[in-house]
């Protein structure tokens, strides 16, 4: 249809039909249908065996700037979400391959919490944010977009930071570039993981 018909009134022909003549009860939800989703919901995933088909095996072999990797412990590392909600969502991830939580080392344990309390304070030095989402999906059926490579979120949080954009328009604002913040949190990041950073 050209742009100059998008107003247009529907052809005589085309027949429409009232909802409420179809099947079903009313429950008071209203209806976003996304069928365009399915291809992420089917798309290929990392293989359980990580290697290259999964992005945090792959991730630390590249620069700290090329991999977007904020800092690089001795067992996990943190990495800079390539689909932030806010600016400085970070993601904290095992070097090793494994889905699950309960899956990590005592060691891994210990670092992985190690640098998401580092991670919050070099967001709290970088960018004074008003509070944080920090947890983990784990599982496809639980949203991890990533199943087969454990990783925890912190997300820096601001009053007003949602709008309508997301709701509306599918579309997130993003003041600051990922290098950018990634930079940011590497400067900011604390010199022992725990501990408040260096001036």
């Amino acid at each position: 249809m050209a742009e100059a018909d998008i107003g247009a009134p529907l052809p005589e022909e085309v027949l429409v039909e009232a909802a409420g003549e179809f099947a079903g009860s009313a429950d008071g939800f209203e209806r976003l249908w996304t069928p365009h989703r399915m291809a992420y919901i089917r798309g290929e995933r990392p293989a359980e065996d990580g290697g290259e088909g999964c992005p945090f095996c792959a991730g630390p072999d590249r620069s700290d700037q090329d991999g977007l990797i904020v800092h690089r412990g001795v067992e996990c590392f943190v990495v800079m979400n390539l689909f932030p909600y806010n600016p400085g969502h970070v993601l904290v991830c095992p070097y090793r391959h494994v889905s699950l939580y309960v899956d990590l080392t005592e060691s891994e344990t210990v670092e992985f919490t190690a640098l998401t309390k580092a991670a919050v304070a070099a967001l709290e030095s970088a960018s004074a944010p008003h509070g944080f989402n920090i947890g983990m999906n784990q599982g496809a059926v639980a949203g991890a977009g990533v199943a087969a490579h454990l990783h925890q979120h912190v997300v820096p949080r601001w009053g007003g930071d949602a709008n309508f954009f997301p709701i509306i328009a599918r579309t997130k604002a993003l003041p600051a570039l990922l290098e950018d913040v990634r930079s940011q949190l590497a400067a900011a990041w604390p010199t022992t993981p725990g501990s408040a950073p260096s001036a």
